[in-house]
């Protein structure tokens, strides 16, 4: 049984799935370390985990009696972190040079140039070069509110330092207040497939098709693929995230595919008629502008659970903007609040990205909820998540604190197994979380991107 905040944030999460309060009963929580914040960083880990445990327990409950969900609290907090430790490479880095946060004529901002073409966005309006002191003071010249403005506006990625009022009464923050955690949308149409759990691997036999990237949505896939699903993670031509995939593609299939070209959208056509689950994380209309709207999407696969993802929340005036975890602590109050109680001169970030991994965690757990409902013949639903809305269960359970330690990773948080990556050979912090019955495993390593041809991997491919 989870206790105190962990217990409250896995009740609101069970509410806001539609899950049966009983779920909670089958939780145990484990070695309570807790990361160093003035946030309930490591509560909100393992309840997000272990609330998509419970509801993988509540489907495999379908087929029998539904196992028992343990969590480990610090392994938890770890895999908000990288759960990867090479052997005999190195991960690139995963930030850009430029990116980061600035100060401005009157705050704060933070630049996310990580992608290729949001760093040609930020230039672009900064006409300066990508030194990072000449960056540094081209931004001294502005105000963060013009430049985020004027950033956004040129297709790039930026975020001022908000405090905690003032979002609460920006109409984006506003909004997102206005949201559920889970907002779940009825879909008409329905189709059984011959689909039951199986007690090992729950989740073996179903098809999850992935448009998402860095990094909620492959978080979410990744957990799907711990418990046997099939994941088929499409990406374009062109795109790479090479600090993160070594860490997220773990138990995929990664191909490449032009959604703007007729030969992509076919075969995406063809992908989709064929999968159980949707996962997806572009901005709310892309796929509308593409074709492929919910209702679209329901045509070419109907029944399909589809579960979606942004960055700022699904209303309000920022509800299409490009973002990111970092953005978003910076938007929503939760740099400033941790600049405040850390009494730092400059923004204090959570110490891992922690809106990305417990969203991630919710879209998983929105899936296993929607497969719930096709078992048991109940209405379906769209699910839509959001970090924004996620940063809210921080701030509902934030608790005064002192700056803590949290020791660093050693040879007990380590597995065995050694994973034969397309880099080298890895191991893994251990799963956080196991069933009776049913441990979260791997099927196969982290791969490239565009390792693979986009079919399933059970159609002759």
């Amino acid at each position: 049984m989870a206790e105190g905040t962990t217990h409250e944030i896995c009740c609101e999460i069970i509410e806001a799935l539609d899950l049966p309060p009983a779920a909670l009963d089958r939780l145990k929580f484990t070695n309570n370390d807790r990361l160093p914040s003035c946030f309930p960083v490591s509560e909100l880990a393992g309840a997000s985990i272990g609330v998509a445990c419970a509801a993988v327990s509540e489907l495999t409950g379908q087929a029998g009696l539904a196992p028992l969900v343990s969590v480990d609290l610090r392994l938890a907090s770890l895999w908000f972190g990288f759960s990867i430790r090479p052997l005999d490479w190195e991960i690139p880095v995963p930030w850009d040079a430029v990116a980061g946060d600035y100060p401005t004529r009157d705050g704060w901002i933070k630049l996310h140039t990580n992608a290729p073409h949001h760093k040609i966005a930020a230039l672009s309006v900064l006409q300066c070069d990508a030194a990072r002191e000449v960056v540094a003071a081209t931004v001294a010249q502005w105000t963060g509110e013009e430049l985020e403005q004027a950033i956004v506006a040129a297709g790039g990625c930026a975020a001022k330092l908000r405090s905690r009022s003032e979002w609460l009464a920006h109409p984006q923050g506003e909004a997102v207040s206005m949201e559920p955690l889970v907002i779940k949308r009825p879909e008409h149409s329905a189709r059984m497939q011959p689909w039951q759990p199986t007690p090992a691997r729950p989740l073996k036999g179903l098809r999850v098709l992935d448009l998402t990237r860095v990094l909620a949505g492959p978080v979410a896939t990744r957990f799907l693929a711990g418990f046997g699903a099939q994941v088929l993670r499409l990406d374009p031509p062109d795109w790479e995230e090479p600090g993160v995939i070594p860490e997220v593609t773990l138990g995929k299939r990664c191909a490449r595919i032009n959604l703007r070209e007729d030969e992509g959208r076919r075969t995406f056509e063809r992908l989709l008629s064929q999968a159980d689950v949707l996962v997806h994380g572009y901005r709310s209309d892309a796929l509308e502008r593409l074709g492929f709207g919910s209702k679209e999407r329901q045509a070419i696969c109907p029944g399909l659970i589809d579960v979606s993802l942004d960055a700022y929340g699904h209303s309000g005036p920022w509800h299409n903007r490009r973002g990111f975890d970092s953005l978003v602590q910076f938007s929503c109050g939760v740099a400033a609040e941790g600049m405040a109680w850390r009494q730092s001169a400059t923004p204090v970030s959570l110490p891992v990205q922690a809106l990305d991994h417990a969203t991630g965690y919710l879209m998983a757990a929105s899936v296993v909820r929607g497969i719930l409902a096709r078992v048991r013949g109940e209405p379906l639903q769209h699910y839509r998540v959001s970090l924004a809305r996620t940063s809210e269960l921080l701030f509902r359970y934030r608790t005064e604190t002192k700056p803590s330690s949290f020791d660093a990773v050693s040879d007990d948080d380590i597995s065995d197994l050694i994973e034969a990556t397309s880099w080298g050979r890895v191991k893994r912090i251990k799963p956080p979380a196991s069933l009776t019955g049913s441990p979260m495993s791997w099927d196969s390593p982290a791969v490239q991107l565009g390792s693979t041809e986009p079919e399933w991997s059970d159609l002759g491919a």
